[in-house]
């Protein structure tokens, strides 16, 4: 059995991590062991499974209780736990690690971190699961998404055995266990503590909220922001701590605390308010705010919100006694101009003038390089946002081509490097098609997981070169939409992103046939030829759409400067 330790706040903590004798002898035990490298979201699952933040867990869920989180919101025992935690793995692990053998589960520098001692495999039905817990099969639901596209079809649980905890290398001093968080309370004499949990920057209206929060129940401020994955697109957890450093200031001297949280969020909404409260607990809280749309996800496929805006304080407010914690409800913060303060939307006087941003705006004006009002935010988040999220003119930017052999991308592209390096300011690299393939992916042929792996390799290049403020142009066929949205996914959160489809018919483009490869698809000596033997999947998101057929590459090349142009990549600088 794990060790428990018994501490004031949150009842009994789950410790998962072995003695130093006990890990030797399981490093030694592994060299004959199937191992699994963690994705990221296994790792974030792991750090609280094995140092008591998910207590009262004790390793990934088995069939039982997975089964009775989805119906019920409990274990299989009755204890309440809202959110299914598994140890998801592909066939191949799967046959490699059968029930009654040993798996060892490692980072992905291939450090051992943790052994799991299979008794149960199984092959889970996603869409009811998805259903039961985000209440949709949409895959504009991020958490179903990554159910559907990433998590492996297998489960695996048994008894967790863990060497080490993850390795963090940043903010050491902020990243408290259990345990720790606990110890750091006591010391401090802290014995009513508020959690707040945010994967957001704060700003004057988040601190405004957790003030008057702590105020309403005379308590002392647990900032307990989530760093593992949050939401795709979300500001990167570096920032976003440098941005929750400078607002502490604003908070009376010794009645607040920062510590960050390795969650990888499901963006659950209802269920994600209640599994948030169960692990604040955990740490020690007393207390949790839940604010308006807490974990939502947004919108679905038909422009509808996944949640109502106050569905996660109902099914929470329904839970609390039971899981002694209590909650605090706060509709959305607002600020009234003629009284220069922010104020709950419900207490707004009628007629006062409100002002608000949104997050798009946000972004807008970061992108714009427009002023962001110190009514909004403290000029030192403003200053680390800007660092982190310049105007388009000083970001990078990928221009991604994609076409039939023959339609003229790389007549286009080779252009269009011209004019940006004639115009200067900054590094701009051609990763062509044909090039990419001789000095990067020689060993690859063209079946369509070859093509995919290509594919994500020139992705992975262009980000890179887009994160450091280059400018990446890319002309690989890439037919499969599927592997085009993953590379704008790698790209997006570190720059700009601009498809251009070069659709000139097929017919034109096997009339120009300059290679010969038409005539050799047609008869059968190039397999797997795009247009012929393999399919092209015309892209519907194209920022850009080019027929070469009456069109010169010149003034191809040119439709796109005059697209970056109006996007604000190219241009004055700030």
């Amino acid at each position: 059995m794990p060790d428990q330790l018994t501490k004031p706040h949150g009842g009994a903590l789950v410790d998962l991590v072995v003695s130093p004798e006990r890990a030797a002898e399981l490093k030694a035990a592994s060299a004959s062991w199937p191992s699994l490298d963690l994705s990221a979201r296994q790792l974030c699952d792991l750090e609280l499974l094995a140092n008591g933040g998910f207590s009262p867990l004790t390793g990934f869920l088995g069939q039982e209780d997975y089964e009775a989180v989805l119906s019920a919101m409990r274990l299989a025992d009755g204890t309440i736990w809202p959110m299914p935690v598994n140890l998801d793995v592909t066939e191949a692990t799967a046959d490699a690690a059968p029930v009654g053998t040993s798996l060892a589960l490692r980072d992905p520098e291939g450090v051992m971190l943790a052994v799991l001692h299979v008794a149960q495999s199984w092959r889970p039905d996603k869409d009811h699961e998805a259903k039961a817990v985000f209440g949709t099969t949409d895959k504009a639901h991020p958490g179903v998404a990554y159910l559907m596209d990433k998590a492996g079809p297998i489960y695996l649980a048994g008894r967790l055995e863990v060497l080490s905890l993850p390795h963090h290398y940043d903010y050491k001093g902020l990243r408290l266990g259990p345990a720790e968080a606990r110890a750091r309370f006591a010391a401090a004499g802290w014995s009513r503590i508020v959690a707040f949990q945010t994967r957001n920057p704060m700003h004057r209206a988040h601190v405004e909220l957790t003030l008057r929060a702590a105020h309403q129940v005379e308590a002392n401020l647990l900032v307990h922001p989530s760093v593992g994955m949050t939401k795709p697109g979300d500001v990167d957890h570096h920032t976003r701590v440098r941005c929750y450093q400078a607002v502490m200031k604003g908070y009376p001297h010794a009645t607040a605390d920062l510590a960050l949280l390795p969650l990888a969020m499901r963006m659950g909404g209802p269920r994600e308010a209640v599994w948030h409260a169960i692990i604040r607990k955990n740490f020690g809280a007393s207390h949790f705010i839940v604010g308006r749309d807490h974990a939502g996800p947004g919108k679905d496929s038909s422009g509808k919100p996944f949640y109502g805006p106050y569905d996660a304080q109902a099914l929470l407010g329904e839970h609390a006694e039971e899981l002694g914690i209590g909650v605090v409800p706060f509709q959305a913060m607002v600020y009234v101009e003629d009284r220069d303060e922010y104020m709950p939307v419900d207490e707004v006087p009628e007629g006062a003038r409100t002002l608000d941003i949104s997050g798009t705006e946000l972004r807008r004006r970061l992108a714009e390089g427009r002023e962001i009002p110190s009514w909004f935010t403290y000029p030192e988040v403003a200053t680390e946002l800007r660092r982190s999220y310049p105007p388009r003119s000083a970001q990078g930017v990928t221009v991604f081509f994609t076409g039939l052999s023959g339609s003229g991308k790389s007549t286009i592209a080779s252009i269009l490097l011209t004019k940006l390096l004639e115009e200067g300011g900054r590094p701009v690299t051609l990763l062509d098609g044909d090039l990419v393939r001789k000095h990067l992916s020689s060993e690859l042929g063209f079946s369509k997981e070859h093509r995919d792996i290509n594919i994500r390799r020139i992705g992975w290049v262009a980000s890179e070169i887009t994160k450091n403020g280059g400018i990446a142009i890319c002309a690989p066929i890439a037919p499969y939409a599927s592997v085009r949205a993953e590379v704008r996914g790698t790209v997006e959160p570190v720059g700009g992103f601009v498809l251009v489809h070069v659709a000139t018919p097929l017919e034109v483009c096997e009339a120009r046939d300059r290679k010969g490869l038409y005539a050799k698809a047609r008869a059968g000596i190039v397999k797997e030829f795009t247009g012929i033997s393999d399919p092209y999947e015309e892209p519907a998101d194209a920022e850009v759409v080019i027929d070469t057929t009456e069109v010169s590459a010149e003034a191809a090349a040119q439709q796109i400067i005059l697209h970056l142009q109006a996007e604000g990549y190219l241009g004055r600088k700030s």
